[in-house]
C-alpha cells in the first residue's frame, strides 16, 4: 500500500464518520434508529451502490464485528446505573435465559414450516434473532418518559443476552450433529457463571487499583478502564467462558464505583462506542449484496412477523409469570424487542463455519433486521403514549455532569433543569443542599451571573455546583429529589433514587 492509498481511505473514513455522525441528528428527528442509516452508508458505498466498493472478507468481518461488540457492550456497562437495575435484575436474568429458549423453539419452528428450511439452519436463524439491542431502543424512546422499571428491564436484557444466544449459534454452526439439549443446556450455563464470576473479579480488581493507583496523567484513566474491560472479555473467553458476559459484567462494576475522572471516563468510552458502532454498521452494509436479496425477501418477512407478533410476546409473557407486571408494560416489552447489530454479526457464524445456506441465512437476518426495525421503530413512542406509559406527565430528571477538583478535594457539578422539572420556580435558599455545597453560577439565556439565595431558578437554566468530597452524592441526590418533588422533596418523602413503579 502507498502513501497514496493511505490518504484516500483515511479521506475515505474521515467523510463517512462526518455523514454518520450528521446522521445521527436526522435520526434524532425521524425516529428511526441510527443503525439503519449506517447500514444504508455501507450499502450505498458497496458493491451495488454508487462507488462500487467490493468487500466479501466475513472472517475479517467476524472478527472486526466481534472487537465492536466488545466495546459496545464495554460502553453500556459502563453507563449502566446499578440501582437502576438492581431491582429488575430476577425479570432480566430469566428473560435473557429462558425467554431466549423460548424465543429459539418457536422462531425455528415457524421457520421450518412456514419457510421450508431444514431444522438446522432454522435453529441457527432463530437463535441468531433472538438478541435485542438497547441501542436501537433507546435511540427511539429517549424522547418518551418511561416507568424505571422497563427501562431498566430492556437495558439489562439487551446487556444479558447476548451470552447464551452466542453459545447457542456456535453450537448450531458446528459440525456434526447438534448436542442434545440437556448438554447445551449444562454447557450454557456453565460458559455464563465462568463468564459472570471472571467479569466481577476483573472488574472489582481493577476498580481497586484504580482507586489506589495515582496515574501520572488524568487521560490514562479512561484508557485504563476500557482496557480492563477488554481484558475481561479476553479472560472470560480464555477460560472457555462467555467473554461478552465478562466484558458487561466487569464494565458494570467498573461504571458503578466511584473511580477517579468518571466523567471523562464516561465521554471517552460513549466516543469509542460511537465509532465502533459505526464502523459495524457501515462494515455489514458492505457485506451485503443487495441484488442477491430478493428471494430472501419473503422468507424473512414471514419469519420476522412469527418473531414480533408470536414469539416476542410469547417471550416476555412467561418469562414474566412469577412476577407482577402489568398488562400494559408486557405489551410495551414485546414491542420494544428490537434487533440491531448483535443478530447481523451472528449471522456471520454459520458463514465462517461452512453451514449449507449460510449466505442464505445472512441474507434473511439482514432483511428482518431492517423491515422490522423500520416498523417497530418509530411506532415505538406512539405504543408508549397509548398505553399511558410515555406521557410525559411526571417530572423529567435533572442532566447533571460530575469533574472532580482534585487539589481542592472537591467537585464541580453541572446542572441543567429540563422541560418539566419541578426546579422551576425554587428559589436557591430553598434548594436546602447539604453544608459543603452551593450554587456558585447560573447561566440563563446565554448570560451567566453570581445568584442570590433569593434567585429563583427557571426550566432551562445551567447551574454550576461546588461541592466538597464528603457532601458530593448527598448534594446530587437533593438536586434530583428537588427536580422531581419540588421544594418540598423530603417532606413528601421524595428521595434522589425514583422510587420504582
Amino acid at each position: 500500500m502507498t502513501v497514496h492509498h493511505l490518504n484516500e481511505i483515511l479521506l475515505i473514513g474521515a467523510a463517512v464518520l462526518l455523514v454518520a455522525v450528521v446522521a445521527v441528528r436526522l435520526a434524532s428527528r425521524s425516529g428511526l434508529p441510527t443503525l439503519l442509516i449506517y447500514l444504508g452508508i455501507g450499502v450505498a458505498i458497496g458493491q451495488d451502490g454508487l462507488f462500487g466498493f467490493t468487500f466479501d472478507n466475513v472472517e475479517l468481518t467476524q472478527v472486526l464485528g466481534y472487537a465492536a461488540l466488545v466495546v459496545i457492550l464495554a460502553e453500556g456497562g459502563l453507563g449502566t446505573k446499578w440501582h437502576e437495575i438492581k431491582p429488575v435484575m430476577p425479570i432480566a436474568a430469566v428473560l435473557s435465559t429462558i425467554g431466549v429458549v423460548v424465543s429459539v423453539v418457536i422462531t425455528a419452528a415457524a421457520a421450518h414450516y412456514a419457510v421450508g428450511l431444514d431444522w438446522r439452519q432454522s435453529l441457527i436463524i432463530g437463535a441468531v434473532v433472538s438478541s435485542t439491542d438497547a441501542a436501537a431502543v433507546f435511540s427511539v424512546l429517549r424522547n418518551v418518559p418511561l416507568p424505571k422499571r422497563i427501562t431498566g428491564v430492556l437495558e439489562a436484557e439487551s446487556g444479558f443476552n447476548d451470552a447464551p444466544v452466542v453459545i447457542m449459534v456456535v453450537a448450531f454452526s458446528a459440525n456434526g450433529p447438534i448436542d442434545p439439549w440437556y448438554h447445551l443446556l449444562g454447557e450454557t450455563l456453565l460458559e455464563l457463571a465462568i463468564g459472570a464470576a471472571i467479569g466481577l473479579a476483573v472488574g472489582w480488581l481493577g476498580a481497586y487499583g484504580l482507586k489506589h493507583v495515582a496515574l501520572p496523567a488524568s487521560g490514562l484513566y479512561p484508557i485504563a478502564v476500557m482496557a480492563i474491560a477488554v481484558a475481561a472479555y479476553a479472560a472470560g473467553a480464555m477460560a472457555h467462558g462467555s467473554g461478552f458476559l465478562a466484558v458487561y459484567t466487569a464494565a458494570l462494576v467498573l461504571g458503578n464505583a466511584k473511580l477517579p475522572h468518571r466523567p471523562a471516563t464516561r465521554g471517552f468510552a460513549e466516543g469509542l462506542g460511537w465509532i465502533a458502532q459505526i464502523g459495524l454498521f457501515v462494515l455489514l452494509g458492505l457485506l451485503v449484496t443487495p441484488h442477491e436479496l430478493g428471494d430472501d425477501i419473503v422468507p424473512a418477512l414471514i419469519i420476522g412477523l412469527f418473531l414480533t407478533v408470536l414469539a416476542r410476546p410469547a417471550e416476555v409473557v412467561i418469562s414474566l409469570l412469577p412476577f407482577r407486571v402489568p398488562w400494559r408494560e408486557q405489551a410495551l416489552m414485546s414491542w420494544a424487542g428490537l434487533r440491531g447489530a448483535v443478530p447481523i454479526v451472528l449471522a456471520t457464524i454459520p458463514m465462517v463455519a461452512g453451514v449449507s445456506e449460510s449466505r442464505r441465512i445472512f441474507n434473511i437476518v439482514f432483511v428482518l433486521v431492517i423491515f422490522y426495525t423500520l416498523v417497530q421503530g418509530p411506532t415505538l413512542p406512539w405504543l408508549a403514549r397509548r398505553l399511558r406509559l410515555g406521557d410525559g406527565s411526571g417530572p423529567s430528571d435533572l442532566g447533571i455532569e460530575s469533574a472532580p477538583l482534585e487539589r481542592l478535594r472537591g467537585h464541580l457539578l453541572s446542572v441543567a433543569i429540563p422541560e418539566g422539572s419541578r426546579m422551576h420556580g425554587v428559589e436557591v435558599n430553598e434548594l436546602r443542599l447539604p453544608t459543603g455545597a452551593a450554587v456558585t453560577l447560573v447561566v440563563r439565556d446565554g448570560a451567566s451571573f453570581v445568584p442570590l439565595p433569593s434567585t429563583s431558578l427557571r426550566r432551562g437554566d445551567e447551574l454550576l455546583v461546588v461541592t466538597t468530597d464528603p457532601v458530593r452524592d448527598a448534594a446530587e441526590e437533593r438536586l434530583r429529589a428537588v427536580g422531581r418533588g419540588g421544594k418540598l422533596a423530603g417532606w413528601l418523602e421524595e428521595r434522589g433514587t425514583p422510587r420504582q413503579k
